[in-house]
This record gives structure tokens, C-alpha cells and sequence, in this order.
């Protein structure tokens, strides 16, 4: 069996029941094969980036262990999302449920299929707060510190909801 990595998985979700979109994908990432759920990020909602007019998102983050290969591991994001009811019409548009691989261990890789680390993972505040708050000391493969990258980025449009994605209903 392979290593395991330690992995980010970015969850978002804008279109439906944001809050069980979120829960169904935390429990179906918790039964990957070769994979361990460790601990999600509080949530934030978060103003939508994309065409047309969309709800907020609620956002999080995830952390795995995984021995899964990179591509492996985005399949199995990919059929979660399509469990979830997701259908890829509009890039940026509003979905019931997106989870990027963010970071999977120090790995980078650029291919047509995936990037590692995401592309726009220092541009996003609704990534780099909760990924700051759930592993503080994480640097990225090419030692970019998290909380460094956070602190460039303002909080607009973001606003945090709690550790329970539940908190979203309260914060509506």
C-alpha cells in the first residue's frame, strides 16, 4: 500500500440544502477506501464568485489522510459531487455541492485533469480561512505558509458561521 498523504479537500455548496449537501460529502469522503476523515474547518458563508445571480455558499474545509493516487482521489470527488446532484453546465456557476482537491501532501503536478496544489487556492478567501483555521502551521509545497497567504487577503464577503454547518440556518 502506498504512503498516505495528508490532504485538503475544499467543500462549497450554494444551490439546494447547502447544509446537507455539505454533511453527505463529509460522510462520503469519512468512507473513501484508503482514506481517514481527520477534522473539517469551521464554515463560512461566502459571497459567490461566478456568472449570474447565486445564493451564498457555505464553505469548509477538509482534512484526509489518503493513499489514494491524486487522480484516483479526484474520481471519487467527482462521483460524490454527481451523488450530490451536481451537473457541470456553467463553469463558476452556482452547484449543490463542488469539493476541490486542494493539497494533496507536498505533491505538484500540472496536467490538463489536475493541478496540485489548486491553482487559486492564495486567491481565495473562502479557502485560506478555514484551511488557516483547521491546520494554523501548514505551509504549501513550495513553503508558502498558509496564515502568511491568509493575512494578504481581506475577509469581504466572507463571514464565519461557526463549526457546525448547521450555523448557516441561524446565520441566514
Amino acid at each position: 500500500m502506498a504512503a498516505e498523504a495528508r490532504v485538503f479537500v475544499g467543500l462549497g455548496s450554494n444551490l439546494g440544502d447547502r447544509v446537507a449537501h455539505v454533511r453527505f460529502a463529509m460522510h462520503e469522503l469519512a468512507r473513501l477506501p484508503r482514506t481517514r476523515f481527520v477534522a473539517s474547518s469551521p464554515w463560512y458563508r461566502s459571497a459567490p464568485v461566478g456568472p449570474g445571480v447565486q445564493e451564498d455558499y457555505l464553505n469548509g474545509v477538509a482534512e484526509l489522510r489518503s493513499s489514494l493516487a491524486p487522480e484516483t482521489l479526484l474520481d471519487s470527488l467527482q462521483r460524490i459531487e454527481h451523488a450530490a446532484g451536481r451537473v457541470r453546465t456553467l463553469r463558476w456557476g452556482a452547484r449543490t455541492l463542488d469539493l476541490d482537491l486542494l493539497l494533496y501532501g507536498v505533491h505538484q503536478q500540472a496536467s490538463t485533469r489536475l493541478t496540485l496544489p489548486h491553482p487559486r487556492i492564495a486567491e481565495r478567501n473562502f479557502v485560506l480561512f478555514p484551511l488557516s483555521e483547521l491546520a494554523p502551521s501548514l505551509r504549501l509545497p513550495d513553503g508558502s505558509r498558509v496564515q502568511s497567504l491568509r493575512a494578504r487577503l481581506d475577509a469581504a464577503g466572507l463571514r464565519r458561521v461557526g463549526m457546525n454547518p448547521e450555523a448557516l440556518h441561524a446565520a441566514a
